[in-house]
């Protein structure tokens, strides 16, 4: 499956926000790895810049200790929140892919981030089910991000509102899938119309979500940005 097309449909533009307000601010190791991860096959997958750079604040702003990745590829995002909690934060970071986190692991090392960060090699379900088990997991994250399998984004969802406390927010990456959302059936590339069409319905069912407030910005992806507040 190839890139999405830019959420902005100019590639000049996108170029330029890059270029002025996001490159020069991005860590030197956040940078080593886009580099890195953008010389994978997938490589397309792995976390926008500037979608990141509005993480970083959010989780600033936040004050966030910590929090939870489902979906972690290579690391950009992880690293990159690793990078913005205070240095006895923690980050439960799930995903199947074990080899291709230990591309990003070398960069993770060298920032003097790794302690912060519990990788669990596995399908997120399972683990999410293992901490609600747990008390003292509910109610106890101030942030997750979720970047993985669009089919299941509504069945992390209803996990994670009740990890995330109350005031935390939780954001969905690629909620506007390079603008075709938005598209005619008809003009969405056949492999693409089963994760949109799946995007699309997660779309509606958070619309109509009432346990949060939601805010879906425009950069990288589409983030869909949401703060529980029931």
């Amino acid at each position: 499956m190839s890139a999405n097309p830019v959420i902005l449909q100019s590639e000049k533009l996108t170029k330029y926000i890059l270029e002025t307000s996001v490159y020069p601010r991005e860590a030197e190791t956040l940078e080593e790895l886009r580099n890195a991860t953008a010389t994978h096959p997938w490589g397309f997958m792995g976390a926008d810049p500037d979608a990141g750079q509005l993480m970083a604040l959010l989780l600033k702003l936040l004050n966030a200790k910590k929090t939870i990745e489902v979906g972690v590829f290579t690391g950009y995002s992880l690293l990159l929140t690793a990078l913005t909690i205070p240095d006895d934060g923690k980050i439960i970071a799930l995903d199947p892919d074990r080899e291709a986190y230990e591309i990003g692991l070398p960069f993770i090392k060298k920032a003097g981030v790794e302690h912060k960060i519990d990788f669990i090699q596995s399908p997120a379900l399972p683990v999410l089910d293992k901490l609600l088990d747990d008390d003292s997991y509910k109610d106890s994250f101030e942030f997750a991000f979720v970047d993985a399998d669009k089919d299941n984004y509504w069945n992390y969802h209803k996990r994670l509102l009740k990890l995330v406390k109350i005031g935390g927010l939780i954001i969905y990456d690629n909620t506007l899938w390079g603008g075709t959302v938005a598209w005619p059936e008809e003009d969405v590339p056949i492999p693409k119309r089963k994760i949109r069409q799946a995007i699309v319905a997660f779309n509606k069912a958070i619309a109509d979500d009432s346990r949060v407030e939601i805010s879906v910005v425009s950069v990288g992806d589409g983030l869909t940005v949401c703060r529980r507040v029931q």
